[in-house]
């Protein structure tokens, strides 16, 4: 079935009667060409580019619990490209392009809004280094537009310009920046995977992988052996335990970060803001409510929720910026499992198991990465050569010295 306007109004006058499911829910099948571990939105993006960008077939997606309740439901729905380093401003450029083609490449309604990304500055230290950060960001073809305080008080005079610590100087704009409903993005990709044959199979933890000659085979799961002539690993915050079963031991911990929304408030902030003299970003949904985070809970975690030290840091910072937040009701929180590399920078390459190959190491940016990432990964599987904007992502830089430190806060996962 495709969605149109035209679709809504039959349906709307014939009872809704013939809507069907998104996408089938089948029974495993003894082998396949390719499995992916993990219906998160990079496993589900891997296997719909596998079909419909590289032509392939016979291809599988486990997925541990349901589709969308993983970090690709859990995240704060931000979506951009103004990165620094050679090394990832292709790549984020690459998904950013993606992104804006997206709804009309999988007929789904992802609610992509461009509304654009502020990011503050408050010294003329941190004013340098947004120039340095905009150049970069113009010379790879992404844009940057550096603002002086009057136009950021004429686009957003609900922020508190003249805070004592704090004060805001200017900041730096991405313009094509914005957000996406997250979990559309899932159901999407899913839709769209499942309308070309891919089989995604809800309710399926992996238990093993079944490795023999150097060769990975297939996997165990909870619904038996599954064969697979190439396995495809993208879970997040779950990389290291699965990678185990492999023998590997990967340069990643698991974090928790949390993600927050108030009650529904009058329109106040046009597009994203993040602060620039600590770790605090927002946006306000189309229902009204801020959706922010901060930074990830300190301490190694795989669970689903946080600690109250994070919600008290994140709420100081936005009253920063923003103090009239202090009579706003916190509605909810959420906790996504990070998958913090060494150097706050993703992986996707080969392993050194025949036949497998593996993709996370995602930090903060997963979500914003996932068409990209699909495509790139994807393209790994097909071709076994990294694809031109993620050459830089290969496991062994660790072992080189080549990390991809955009932060520059040192190979320390909780400064992420």
């Amino acid at each position: 079935m495709r969605y149109s306007g035209f679709r809504i109004f039959k349906e709307a006058l014939t009872g809704h009667k013939g809507w069907t499911p998104a996408w089938r829910d089948p029974d495993p099948q003894p082998h396949y060409d390719y499995v992916i571990v993990g219906g998160g939105g990079h496993g589900l993006a891997t296997a719909y580019y596998l079909a419909k960008q590289f032509r392939q077939s016979r291809i599988a997606v486990l997925e541990k619990g349901w589709i969308g309740g993983g970090n690709v439901g859990r995240n704060t729905t931000i979506i951009r490209s103004n990165y620094l380093l050679d090394g990832n401003e292709p790549f984020y450029e690459f998904s950013l392009k993606l992104w804006e083609g997206l709804e009309q490449d999988f007929n789904y309604n992802a609610m992509v809004s461009q509304r654009g990304i502020l990011n503050l500055y408050h010294s003329d230290a941190q004013r340098d280094a947004f120039i340095r950060r905009g150049n970069a960001m113009i010379l790879h073809g992404a844009d940057a537009e550096l603002l002086d305080r009057a136009q950021i008080r004429r686009e957003y005079p609900f922020l508190d310009f003249d805070n004592a610590r704090f004060p805001i100087l200017g900041g730096l704009a991405h313009r094509r920046g914005g957000t996406v409903r997250h979990d559309a993005v899932a159901w999407g990709y899913a839709r769209g995977a499942d309308q070309r044959g891919v089989d995604i199979i809800q309710n399926c933890a992996v238990t093993g992988l079944r490795i023999e000659n150097g060769r990975c085979t297939g996997v165990e799961t909870a619904r038996g052996f599954i064969g697979a002539g190439k396995g495809g690993v993208a879970v997040a915050g779950n990389s290291s335990r699965l990678m185990a079963m492999a023998g590997m031991r990967l340069p990643i911990e698991s974090h928790v970060l949390q993600a927050f929304v108030t009650e529904g408030l009058k329109p106040i902030l046009p597009g994203v803001i993040t602060f620039g003299a600590g770790h605090f970003y927002c946006s306000q949904s189309d229902k009204g409510g801020l959706v922010f985070g901060g930074d990830l809970d300190g301490y190694n975690s795989y669970a689903q929720r946080g600690n109250l030290p994070i919600i008290e840091d994140v709420a100081a910072e936005a009253m920063a910026i923003l103090p009239n937040l202090g009579r706003a009701r916190l509605l909810r929180s959420w906790g996504g499992v990070m998958d913090m590399s060494m150097d706050g920078s993703p992986i996707i390459d080969r392993t050194p198991v025949e036949g497998l190959y593996f993709n996370g190491g995602w930090c903060y940016g997963g979500f914003k990465a996932t068409p990209a990432s699909g495509w790139c990964f994807a393209h790994l599987l097909t071709t076994d050569q990294p694809h031109p904007t993620a050459t830089a992502y290969r496991i062994d830089r660790f072992a080189r010295g080549t990390m991809i430190d955009e932060k520059g806060v040192g190979a320390q996962p909780n400064r992420h």
